[in-house]
């Protein structure tokens, strides 16, 4: 029926094509950018459109002490720990290039939204919008409550065959745009931005990146 094509659909918004488009065109550029920021981000993208997602995961595991800031020995560890190989000078070029006060320290959320790909306002708008309207509660954070107002999880095919419970369709959607080492089962708007940021570099046309949101969310 059309609700279940539209669960089946609505969880991977970003296509294997754009995700295929988007690998092969950030492959080809990293040979030919001598920014460090555009450099790191991106190997990140190359790994597809959850890249920023992934490297801001491996930071997060590494911040023992929750003051969120990373110095360059850590930052270099992360790197290592990703799959990011470079030499020494240039994990320096790119640390001093996200310090932008010289700090010797790079502030984590700064860090990952200097990394995240650039979106126009109308880009960002929509993204908003659809976060919004899974944010049922209005409390800036997407949760299984919010989620349980929104979309029917005894449709899917891991419920219906046993597999799952409910909460764990649930914890499954989230996981697409949280990191796994939260409990708490949350999506933030920021972490919903970063993960739609590297779709919307797979994409070209506004209007494209408009419709397929659209389109995925329901939006009007």
């Amino acid at each position: 029926c059309k609700r279940q094509r539209t669960y089946k659909y609505f969880i991977m918004a970003a296509t294997h094509r754009h995700e295929a488009e988007l690998k092969k065109k950030c492959q080809q550029a990293i040979s030919k950018t001598k920014d460090p920021i555009e450099l790191l981000r991106l190997q990140c993208l190359a790994r597809g459109s959850s890249g920023i997602k992934g490297i801001g995961r491996v930071f997060r595991i590494m911040d023992d002490n929750g003051d969120k800031q990373l110095t360059f020995a850590e930052f270099k560890k992360g790197l290592r720990d990703y799959g990011v190989i470079v030499e020494d000078a240039d994990a320096k070029k790119m640390f001093e290039a996200f310090d932008t006060d010289s700090s010797g320290t790079l502030d984590f959320d700064e860090f990952l939204k200097a990394l995240r790909p650039p979106m126009n306002a109308r880009r960002k708008k929509v993204v908003y919008e659809a976060f919004r309207k899974l944010d049922k509660t209005g409390d800036s954070v997407i949760t299984i409550d919010d989620l349980k107002g929104v979309f029917n999880a005894k449709k899917h095919k891991k419920f219906i065959n046993g597999e799952w419970t409910e909460e764990q369709v649930f914890l499954s959607f989230l996981s697409s745009f949280d990191s796994p080492d939260d409990p708490d089962g949350q999506v933030t708007h920021e972490e919903f931005l970063n993960y739609y940021s590297g779709v919307s570099a797979s994409i070209d046309s506004d209007a494209y990146f408009d419709l397929m949101m659209r389109n995925a969310w329901k939006l009007k």
